[in-house]
């Protein structure tokens, strides 16, 4: 890389050539870089993902001036984006950062379908449940996919007592208040289960942030501690929630320590082996 031409000063402009490309790199050692967030990286990871095309808003000014990105030309004079090196530092630590979340997100989803399966319940986690929202006198309502953390029925033959429950997992406050700014999430939740909860990890918040439609659950070493009871509504089943857990397959039971009838014993061989 070379730099054409002179500085001026007073001046901020500097031509820089590149291969095949031409830039106009603007510095400005005296001016600080705006705090970026979540929007800043998600127009990144768009930019890495696209052909670099310019947006020319904003967001886009403050990714260029904290060196995010960096603007090049081709001899057409057509002017694309490109993340710099630093840019991808901050696409590899955002990375590493969704995906420490992920796993503790799973881990307790884990944790309290084992809860549910203890207290004699079937869980099923990533449904996909297709149901009707807002509906009033005059039928204006409209579909919703409801993908609920864990959704879980008594383990009963009376369709009367399986009181279906849908348990939203949240180890991020930012994710928690981002679902309580979608009502309809709720609003779908409300019309496949009984019970609605929200299960927090500990730290991210309390009953006092959680709408009084929803009960509350905190883990604590482990443990789950209910802050506030789910309301309890009547609802029976849809035919549609009963085809989707048909074809889904539910969590996976706890190992049981205790030998089934006719297990090899330790201190002696398989009674019901066969050898020769």
């Amino acid at each position: 890389m070379r730099i054409e031409g002179r500085s001026f000063a007073g001046s901020c402009h500097e031509r820089v050539v590149v291969p095949y490309f031409r830039v106009l790199a603007v510095t400005s050692p005296t001016s600080a870089c705006p705090p970026l967030g979540e929007l800043h990286r998600r127009r990144l990871r768009a930019i890495w993902r696209s052909a670099g095309w310019p947006s020319q808003d904003l967001v886009e000014v403050e990714l260029l001036a904290a060196g995010w990105v960096e603007r090049l030309r081709d001899g057409h004079g057509r002017e694309t984006l490109r993340v710099t090196d630093a840019g991808i530092a901050v696409l590899a630590a955002t990375l590493a950062r969704n995906r420490a979340a992920r796993d503790a997100h799973e881990a307790l989803i884990g944790r309290v379908a084992v809860a549910m399966q203890r207290a004699g319940r079937i869980a099923w986690r990533g449904l996909s449940l297709r149901v009707r929202i807002g509906d009033d006198a005059a039928g204006t309502g409209r579909w919703a996919i409801a993908r609920p953390d864990l959704f879980s029925v008594r383990n009963t033959s009376v369709e009367d007592y399986l009181e279906p429950v849908v348990h939203e997992i949240k180890v991020r406050r930012a994710d928690l208040l981002g679902d309580l700014r979608r009502p309809a999430k709720g609003a779908a939740y409300r019309q496949m289960a009984r019970e609605c909860w929200y299960v927090l990890a500990e730290g991210i918040g309390d009953a006092a942030d959680v709408p009084e439609d929803y009960g509350v659950m905190v883990e604590r070493a482990g443990v789950l501690d209910v802050l506030r009871p789910a309301p309890r509504r009547p609802l029976r089943l849809p035919f549609a929630t009963w085809m989707a857990l048909a074809r889904a397959t539910p969590e996976p039971g706890e190992e049981s320590g205790q030998r089934t009838l006719g297990s090899p014993d330790e201190d002696g061989p398989d009674p019901l082996s066969i050898e020769g």
